[in-house]
């Protein structure tokens, strides 16, 4: 049930039946076509790609399934309710103005959101401000990366669809050539060329039908995510600083404190000159 329940086995299980489906629905509609003698209709653009279907096109069509899968969990993590929270947001707030910062430590360390994964790092170098200010930078870095490299995926699938039709369309004039290198002299027919030709076109658009939805989302997501990791960074800087320990305003920061009983030196006067200390007088010499 572990093994079912994550989204990685439920892809290729998925990816697998709509492989499936695919060949069966081809494997049929060649059983039950028309009539050697009749006339030919002419073929939709869905059943010219399902009549062309080769590892190619696999490729592609799995390609889809995994881009789609990205677009939408895309979508639905990289919100604001999901980045920062607002229950969470003031829960966290409450529990620093009550001091309870066990407790604070605890629950930064088992919530999933933004804040909380950038606070918890900080939270564990108190009470030095500097190194949990350090902390919470770095946590900030790293998680702001994984947020990027979540989406990255779709960049990479948008620059191997167009790459995959272009294959598919090299593969399609070899077949075409092949087919007019066996006609001989006499030529290949149209008929003969069509085959190829059309294997080759449906591939190009294929796979800029791939190419063109991942990056549009890419783009959008990008935008999102740099949008809300900036926000994110702000918020948990600003739940940093309360934090803080406050100092005594009244001294300031690194005096040492004076010890009791020290008379304060008064500074010299400038311009001022010193008198010499007068000498000892001398004993007079004894008869």
């Amino acid at each position: 049930m572990r093994r079912y329940a994550s989204s990685k086995f439920r892809l290729v299980l998925l990816a697998f039946l709509l492989a499936g489906a695919f060949c069966v629905a081809n494997g049929f509609a060649q059983a039950t076509g028309a009539p050697a003698d009749a006339k030919p209709a002419p073929q939709g653009l869905l059943q010219l790609i399902l009549s062309n279907i080769d590892f190619v096109f696999v490729i592609i069509v799995l390609l889809s399934i995994l881009g789609l899968t990205l677009i939408i969990q895309g979508f639905i993590k990289n919100r604001q309710s999901v980045f920062m929270p607002d229950i969470t947001t003031e829960q966290i707030r409450e529990m620093i103005n009550q001091r309870k910062f066990k407790e604070l430590l605890e629950f930064t360390r088992d919530d999933p959101s933004f804040i909380s994964k950038v606070l918890h790092p900080a939270l564990n170098r108190a009470p030095a401000f500097n190194a949990m200010k350090e902390a919470m930078e770095t946590a900030i870095g790293e998680q702001t990366a994984e947020k990027f490299r979540s989406i990255e995926y779709l960049n990479i699938i948008g620059n191997l669809g167009p790459l995959l039709g272009l294959l598919g369309t090299v593969l399609g004039m070899i077949a075409a050539f092949s087919a007019m290198n066996a006609a001989g002299p006499k030529g290949a027919s149209p008929s003969d060329l069509a085959l190829g030709i059309s294997k080759a076109l449906c591939h190009t658009f294929l796979g800029l039908m791939l190419a063109v939805p991942c990056l549009a989302s890419f783009g959008v997501l990008r935008t999102m995510v740099d949008r809300l990791t900036v926000r994110g960074a702000l918020l948990a800087e600003e739940l940093l600083l309360l934090i803080k320990p406050q100092q005594d305003p009244a001294k300031p920061a690194g005096a040492a404190p004076r010890a009791p009983g020290l008379a304060t030196p008064q500074p010299a006067i400038p311009g001022a000159p010193r008198k010499a200390p007068m000498p000892p007088p001398t004993p007079a010499p004894i008869g």
